[in-house]
């Protein structure tokens, strides 16, 4: 295990502050060198992340990446509008006059903030679905600027397509190779319009993604039941885009609600410290969220969103911070016991590493559970569709169904996962941490761990395609081995690494895409000594595998 950092979840530093002049002043003045991989356009299912100080989020990666959607909503066909968002990290308001260039001298007609604001990661994809419900041609997509709950030194560029949700490797692919080619050529396939000329074209167009958004919110969570109950609520929007939505939020809906902490600054300076020392607006851990844990005890139900509001941290009274894991498991008991118009049908969607405590909520329920890959863009067409009533990630990403069993958001909505704890304890009286300290009564209490360990690049090439056979486990921490997977059960996709399940725990391992460690997800449901058994006879497993 990582050793955690003396100033985790203590007030930063001054000196640890990021230096935002240099920062943007890099990311204009620097230019990438492509022939440097650590450099070039990196587009995956999160978008293309990195820092101008390390050549690796400048203007010209914008530039191109932006080129390259032009050119592949050409090649598609898509001629509607692209609706554009930022969050509040320092690269997004300087990335965002990159793209918007761009996109005007490309002729797209891009929808900005009217009041030149923030807008979170699951208003744009709710943007995007409610244009395009009806409609087969003219389709709209979106491009949203956020390294999500990343450091302050970080920048973040995604690209959503008409479905709504996040782009599928099909769709990246093209786009990264796109955008590389013209960083290689100098750029000199970019077409490009002066910021000021481009605001005053006819297709940069100031729309309001504030009100239907929020105008929405009362058909997937049940305010009013929120309001009539008096749930007092404690909300930090953690610096990010959410900030300004939550007072039109409070006020239309009547919520008994206090913002805890208003405050915009790049330098996050308002943040405690994560587990290594950086700052890091992540809502699911207990060192960045230790200023609200500190006022659990103010509020009937508190929760945070990180920086571009798509993942959610839920704080109650009686248990604290909630682990995502469990929140996510009692968010679906509830969901699937208090939604009478969802289909009976409606699938649980969940990833290969989240807690199996969900697999037996699922069993409870008596509802089909698909078990995907890492990445919510698995659950974009379930949810679409309604055949997903939920779909939730171990990192505290989910989004589900409207009342009605129509879709909300194709991406991970942090918002509506917060407004729902309020609404659980309005309609049983118990906050989350208690109903899920009932499920684990009855269903057992799971012990859920992930740990990081080192890997070569070699090693880790070897754990992304081993096989079951390859691994060969038998039995774990004293149970016989009921299953080894290298495949998703829910779509038969590989998942880059490997899961072994026994009736009492299980094990997945994968490697790490940006660091040289390989992550093993690991969980008992007997005790905490027989989850570092299955841990240690996890590695001991993969060390003959990476020696064979």
């Amino acid at each position: 295990m990582a050793e955690v950092d003396p100033a985790a979840g203590k007030p930063v530093a001054p000196n640890a502050l990021a230096n935002i002049p240099r920062l943007v002043t890099a990311y204009f003045a620097n230019r990438p060198d492509p022939a440097d991989p650590a450099q070039r356009v990196a587009f995956g299912t999160s978008g293309h992340r990195g820092t101008s100080l390390k050549n690796s989020f400048n203007e010209g990666h914008i530039l191109a990446t932006t080129q390259a959607i032009c050119d592949y909503r050409r090649e598609k066909g898509l001629t509607g509008p692209l609706f554009i968002g930022i969050d509040t990290h320092a690269l997004a308001e300087p990335a965002l006059v990159s793209a918007i260039e761009v996109f005007a001298a490309n002729g797209v007609d891009v929808m900005v903030d009217q009041a030149g604001g923030y807008t979170p990661t699951p208003v744009i994809s709710h943007a995007i679905l409610s244009y395009n419900k009806g409609r087969t041609s003219g389709l709209a997509d979106g491009v949203v600027i956020t390294p999500s709950h990343n450091p302050p030194e970080d920048g973040g560029y995604k690209y959503n397509p008409p479905h709504g949700g996040p782009a599928d490797t099909d769709v990246t692919g093209v786009v990264e190779k796109r955008a590389n080619a013209l960083l290689a050529d100098g750029l000199k396939g970019v077409a490009r319009m002066d910021y000021a000329k481009a605001r005053k074209s006819s297709s940069v167009h100031a729309f309001d993604f504030v009100t239907p958004y929020v105008a929405d919110l009362g058909n997937v969570v049940d305010l009013a039941l929120v309001k009539s109950a008096g749930v007092n609520i404690g909300i930090d929007p953690l610096g990010g885009a959410a900030v300004h939505y939550w007072h039109p939020i409070i006020e239309r809906y009547g919520l008994k609600a206090t913002v805890v902490n208003e405050a915009i600054d790049p330098t996050f300076r308002f943040m405690t410290v994560d587990w290594d020392g950086k700052i890091r607006m992540d809502c699911s851990s207990p060192y960045a969220m230790a200023s609200l844990i500190r006022m659990k005890d103010r509020f009937d139900v508190a929760f945070a969103n990180d920086t571009d509001a798509d993942r959610h941290g839920i704080v109650t009274p009686t248990g604290g911070l909630m682990n995502p894991n469990h929140y996510l498991a009692t968010a679906i008991a509830y969901l699937f016991a208090h939604r009478p118009h969802w289909g009976r049908d409606a699938a649980i969607g969940k990833t290969v590493v989240s807690s199996s405590v969900i697999d037996r909520v699922a069993k409870k329920l008596g509802r089909k559970l698909v078990e995907t890959p890492v990445g919510f863009k698995w659950f974009v067409d379930g949810l679409v569709t309604g055949s997903f009533g939920f779909g939730g990630e171990e990192s505290a990403g989910a989004s589900f169904l409207k009342r009605d069993g129509t879709v909300w958001t194709t991406d991970k909505d942090g918002i509506i996962l917060g407004l729902l704890a309020a609404e659980i304890l309005a309609k049983t009286g118990r906050d989350p941490s208690q109903l899920f300290a009932d499920l684990t009564a009855e269903l057992g209490v799971p012990h859920y761990e992930r740990i990081d360990v080192a890997a070569t690049a070699a090693q880790k090439n070897v754990l992304k395609s081993v096989t079951p056979e390859q691994l060969g486990l038998k039995d774990l921490a004293g149970d016989p081995v009921r299953t080894t997977l290298s495949k998703a059960p829910g779509n038969g996709q590989p998942f880059g690494g490997i899961k072994v399940e026994t009736d009492f725990g299980w094990f997945a391992a994968r490697p790490s895409g940006t660091e040289d460690v390989y992550k093993i997800y690991a969980e008992s449901f007997r005790s905490t000594d027989h989850l570092h058994r299955i841990q240690q006879e996890a590695q001991a497993g993969l060390r003959k595998v990476f020696g064979a």
